[in-house]
């Protein structure tokens, strides 16, 4: 997939294109749905499908102190869409010139003159240029679109912030049930209080963006990959309470790791369940205990 970043003094190759426009945050099964209809289209008329993202979620402009943690990072949204057989996704910086830019100019100017789109996909929900005015009806009446109608699991309606909530909630299996995947957190291994090996039990400590949302506090069952390859890990999210109520973090035991050091090395946790609720315990010896009872289902969820 070809990433292009900005829409302005591009040198874009096609002609022709099917777009399909939105914010995509976490690339769920919706958002699938939605681009595979776009790359479907595409092929039909024998353009190539184009995805116009941005960089950050508009409310970090438009409503900052609202704005939502995020499903996931830049980098794993453009993973994720490229994996859907789109021919190029247009990363736009969303900024206060473009939150009050006119749909009309948004449309003629970027989407049409700039980046050729000769048709539109765009989701129920989603509505573009100032106050919003873009809506699918608005665009209907201006170019050849199809608004993608809701998507559904189970009975839910998939969105975003109902993934959200169940990660925030420590319900990674139900997120993953939406996404249509493993919810995951990719991030730096960073230095901490070396807590864990003073228990016989060394974590590492990830460093995250502030903008990403995180499981609710407890014990989850994951994967961790690492340049060293892929282990079971037991991941500890929360504020540690049994040894003085530090600074939430989310630290992770790697079993069956060989011990290479992985201080300033990426690290990804693919989230399998939760284990338990964050509790605080007597003493290290009755801490020491749970944590090998949490490490015994942590290997069972693995091999599931």
């Amino acid at each position: 997939m070809l990433t292009i970043f900005g829409a302005q003094n591009q040198d874009i190759a096609w002609s022709n294109a099917v777009v399909c426009i939105g914010t995509f945050d976490g690339v769920h099964l919706g958002h699938q749905a939605l681009i595979r209809r776009a790359v479907q289209r595409a092929a039909e008329l024998e353009f190539p499908a184009v995805v116009v993202t941005f960089d950050h979620h508009p409310a970090r402009v438009l409503a900052p102190d609202r704005c939502p943690p995020a499903l996931g990072s830049l980098a794993q949204n453009l993973a994720h869409i490229a994996e859907l057989g789109v021919a190029a996704t247009v990363v736009l910086h969303f900024d206060a010139a473009l939150a009050t830019t006119r749909a009309s100019t948004f449309l003629d100017e970027i989407l049409v003159q700039t980046l050729h789109a000769r048709e539109l996909v765009i989701g129920h929900d989603f509505a573009f240029g100032k106050d919003r005015e873009g809506t699918g009806e608005w665009v209907a009446e201006r170019i050849s679109a199809e608004t993608f109608p809701p998507f559904s699991v189970d009975g839910h309606r998939v969105s975003s912030s109902e993934i959200r909530g169940a990660v925030q909630s420590g319900d990674v299996e139900h997120a993953a049930r939406l996404l249509g995947r493993r919810f995951s957190l990719t991030g730096v291994v960073g230095h901490g209080e070396k807590l864990g090996r003073t228990l016989g039990y060394p974590t590492a400590n990830l460093e995250l963006p502030a903008t990403l949302a995180i499981p609710g506090d407890g014990v989850y069952s994951s994967m961790a990959r690492t340049r060293f390859g892929v282990f079971p890990a037991a991941v500890s999210i929360g504020s540690r309470p049994t040894v003085g109520d530090r600074p939430r973090v989310v630290e992770a035991y790697l079993l069956e790791y060989p011990g290479d050091s992985l201080y300033g090395t990426a690290l990804s946790l693919e989230f399998l369940a939760r284990v338990r609720g964050q509790e605080r315990f007597n003493d290290l010896e009755q801490l020491k205990s749970q944590m090998a009872s949490d490490i015994q289902q942590v290997a069972l969820d693995a091999r599931r």
